[in-house]
């Protein structure tokens, strides 16, 4: 008999990627569905991933996706189908750019711009990753979640988040860190091997990276995700691609909030490879708001 934490990984990644499959409407719209979620309202790096692989299947396929822009315009419903509608601004000699739109109802939910270059030689450097411990010393995030179930957002990630986020300075889904900071690091990876192409690992990459770009806003306030004071939403969200990736490999996310203020705040992150690769960087702004406890 299957145990339970083998059941909801095979479910979580059995859907996450039959939302990544998007069906083709034409050379350049396609239209997806979402996760279920618990507030009704589309996860944002669902849609992030949606819309580059819509951008890469107008585009050459050796031609990786290297960067991405997109703002967050208006929540999405998840209960509904989403359509992207990309426009070809470009195919030069060593770069493509798209521009992609998914929209419900004729709005835009989401505006982004993504660029594809070929393969070039070049001079190379990268930061070093940080010592910290590894991921088979830290608590699997099925582990720090499974005591709470039965709440929506728990059932949730047990059940439908592919992925599996090992925090090294530990989880600040219940409570604040009792240590506030400004930084944490944590890995994070597929909960099951998949095979796919380079373009999917990519959108992946962004698929799981939009959940933990905000936390050390949270770490550095006193808060935590189930704070009934808090309010927040991503606004706008910035990727790059360094090297190659796999989102079913251990990365290590090196995350820091260099400022909070007027209601917004900003999250930056280095994403390394096991071996200490620098695979990727990512930046987002969000709404961020705390107001007082409730009475």
């Amino acid at each position: 008999m299957e145990r339970t934490e083998d059941v909801w990984a095979q479910q979580a990644v059995d859907s996450g990627l039959a939302v990544l499959d998007l069906r083709r409407l034409s050379d350049t719209r396609f239209e997806g569905d979402s996760l279920p979620m618990p507030n009704g309202r589309a996860y944002g790096g669902q849609v992030l991933a949606q819309a580059m692989l819509a951008a890469g299947a107008t585009t050459p396929e050796d031609r990786p996706v290297h960067s991405l822009h997109a703002y967050f315009l208006r929540p999405g419903d998840a209960g509904r189908p989403i359509q992207f509608e990309v426009e070809v601004l470009r195919d030069g000699r060593s770069f493509s750019a798209r521009r992609t739109h998914a929209l419900q109802d004729g709005k835009p939910i989401l505006s982004m711009i993504s660029s594809f270059q070929l393969e070039q030689d070049g001079p190379e450097h990268s930061v070093s990753m940080p010592e910290v411990p590894g991921p088979d010393t830290l608590p699997s995030g099925v582990d720090v979640m499974a005591p709470m179930q039965g709440h929506p957002a728990v059932d949730y990630w047990l059940e439908r988040t592919p992925f599996d986020i090992r925090h090294v300075e530990g989880s600040v889904f219940a409570k604040p860190d009792p240590r506030p900071k400004a930084y944490q690091t944590a890995w994070m990876r597929t909960r099951l091997p998949i095979e796919g192409s380079d373009l999917l690992h990519r959108a992946l990459l962004a698929f799981g990276c939009d959940s933990m770009m905000l936390e050390p806003l949270l770490r550095r306030h006193d808060a935590a995700w189930a704070t009934p004071s808090m309010n927040y939403a991503s606004l706008d969200h910035a990727m790059w691609w360094h090297r190659p990736v796999r989102a079913d490999e251990w990365l290590l996310y090196v995350q820091d909030a260099p400022t909070a203020q007027g209601g917004r705040g900003l999250g930056g992150t280095w994403i390394f490879s096991e071996d200490g690769r620098l695979v990727a960087s990512a930046a987002q702004e969000g709404m961020f708001r705390l107001g007082p406890p409730p009475a």
